[in-house]
């Protein structure tokens, strides 16, 4: 029982880690970008944008921790396949949405 507390924990530590993101998005002052070690892209309203991105963390690390509960019931279930789809699944998600709603929105031409 033990172990399937600590798996879930580590993992609500990360979903907590892109809210936290999230939260940080929401007040920052400058661009924040999405890919790693990729040249921010000039935007048209610094704010809109990242009250956008602010969302998109936010969501993101919800519907993680979420997606994390068949770790409750043990890692050697059936449903731990619904948790490793699923984050598949969230991530392109995400990339999809910021790549042709957000960036596509806020880039400046």
């Amino acid at each position: 029982m033990t172990e399937m507390m600590t798996a879930f924990l580590i993992w609500c530590v990360v979903g907590c880690f892109m809210f936290a993101l999230g939260l940080y998005s929401f007040f920052a002052k400058n661009p924040t970008g999405f890919w790693a070690n990729a040249e921010m892209f000039q935007v048209t309203d610094i704010k809109r944008y990242n009250r956008a991105m602010a969302k998109l963390f936010c969501a993101f690390g919800i519907v993680f921790i979420l997606l994390g509960l068949p770790l409750l019931f043990g890692q050697d279930t059936v449903w731990i396949l619904f948790s490793i789809v699923g984050v598949m699944v969230e991530v392109i998600a995400s990339m999809v949405i910021y790549t042709l709603g957000i960036e596509k929105k806020y880039k400046a031409r």
